[in-house]
């Protein structure tokens, strides 16, 4: 029996070229070096009903957050707001969110996606999920990893 933490990393942004792969997948491999097993849920590969009703990738997206012991929202700023398609996942479920610890990974401009974790902060509350108070913000993160002049927390982000 394993006794490695489950851990749903969300990647919000669906645009394209987006970014948030990148921090996805640098936050994935954090987790795997302190033994925790990470189950990378990307919005792009899930299609919700504007109707809120069932469908098998809402089933499917439940599944992967109830089995989770915790998440994290890898997230960007949208307009001082987190994206659209990461409000319409969040309130397809209720049950699944609560008690669950959710921490934020946030990036964007001069803010680095911090308006977006405040907006977050706010649903995650109503749905009774337990918000972790320090965040990890990547300010303007788009210059390559390999410039001397960013202190990114680990060399490994992934290069644009």
């Amino acid at each position: 029996m394993s006794t490695d933490l489950r851990v749903a990393v969300i990647i919000a942004s669906v645009r394209d070229g987006r970014f948030g792969p990148r921090v996805g997948a640098w936050v994935q491999k954090c987790l795997a070096e302190s033994a925790m097993d990470a189950d990378v849920i990307d919005l792009t590969d899930l299609t919700f009903p504007l109707t809120m009703g069932e469908h098998p990738d809402v089933a499917s997206f439940a599944t992967r957050i109830s089995r989770a012991d915790a998440i994290v929202i890898v997230t960007p700023e949208y307009n001082h707001s987190y994206p659209g398609p990461l409000k319409t996942a969040i309130d397809a479920l209720r049950e699944p969110w609560r008690a669950k610890p959710v921490a934020f990974v946030s990036y964007g401009g001069m803010a680095g996606g911090l308006r977006a974790v405040e907006a977050l902060r706010l649903v995650f509350a109503e749905l009774h999920a337990v918000t972790i108070r320090d965040t990890v913000s990547l300010h303007n993160p788009w210059a390559p990893a390999d410039d001397p002049t960013i202190d990114y927390p680990d060399s490994t982000l992934p290069k644009r």
